[in-house]
């Protein structure tokens, strides 16, 4: 062991800051000359990441599924009672759409309808909070051959939880609606009205701008699809106001958990609504286009 004399162990500590000081301040400066080899950088960490979050992710789940286990037991008997309350309101639910599905086949068999064709989708496991530039964002492990692309879109629970902002060889980042950089377009279904919703590093994005009449409690919040930034009539939550009286949207996707997401392969091209579905087979006996 290397003895050192006071005097030099007392320069070397006064010559710890600066130095530190020093490489901080160049590795800022390099960050800000070059902001292409950062991106790589933190792309190639992030796929270096990618494999070992998703190797922790599985037992990380389990163990709080057993703690969430353990947890509901105690409210069991409030749970059955809630389920069968709302199994018996689905029965009824279920029967008012299937005649409206069947209302709705009839009726597109008359008109000939073609519908739009449904979206195809990846779906990629979340396995990390990503973090870096963006406040809310989530790591995505694709694997090494995948089709994801910057731009496309995210959905969970059929629900918009955001886009695609960086894509590596083994990993993608997507940029969640609640991050303060998120800007989306949105309509207020029932009204009619236009409003912009933005993120706030919070759980839930709010609105500003709108047009026509103010939201309502429990408005159902759709994309806008204004000038091509995303398909309209995507479902991306309700609306909620606060205590100070500020209209904010309650995400249809709990994006605090999110285990699987669904990235729109074709971009926005031919994505009309996450629901769509092919089309009904002809009535055997309808009418035939002339």
């Amino acid at each position: 062991m290397i003895r050192l004399s006071i005097p030099l162990r007392q320069a070397l500590a006064k010559l710890t800051l600066p130095v530190l000081f020093t490489v901080s301040f160049g590795v800022i400066l390099l960050g800000k000359l070059d902001v292409m080899a950062a991106q790589r950088a933190r792309i190639s960490l992030a796929d270096a990441l990618a494999p070992i979050y998703a190797t922790l992710a599985g037992p990380l789940a389990n163990v709080r599924a057993g703690v969430e286990d353990v947890t509901g037991l105690f409210a069991l008997d409030a749970e059955v009672a809630r389920l069968r309350a709302e199994n018996a309101r689905l029965r009824h639910w279920q029967a008012v759409a299937l005649t409206l599905a069947a209302r709705t086949r009839a009726l597109e068999a008359d008109l000939h309808w073609i519908p739009s064709p449904a979206p195809e989708f990846v779906t990629a496991r979340v396995v990390a909070d990503a973090g870096g530039v963006f406040a809310r964002a989530v790591l995505l492990s694709t694997g090494p051959n995948h089709f994801i692309r910057k731009g496309q879109i995210a959905l969970s629970d059929g629900s918009l939880v955001g886009r695609v902002t960086d894509v590596g060889s083994r990993s993608a980042r997507v940029l969640l609606i609640t991050d303060p950089n998120s800007r989306i377009p949105v309509l207020l279904e029932g009204s009619g009205s236009r409003a912009i919703m933005v993120g706030t590093n919070g759980s839930r994005p709010r609105l500003i701008f709108w047009s026509g009449a103010a939201p309502r409690e429990a408005q159902q919040v759709v994309t806008a699809g204004i000038a091509g930034s995303l398909p309209p009539d995507l479902p991306i939550g309700t609306v909620h106001y606060t205590a100070a009286n500020v209209p904010e949207v309650v995400p249809g996707a709990d994006l605090g958990r999110l285990g699987m997401v669904q990235i729109v392969a074709g971009g926005l091209a031919g994505l009309s609504a996450p629901e769509a579905v092919a089309a009904p087979p002809a009535s055997p006996g309808g009418p035939r286009p002339g």
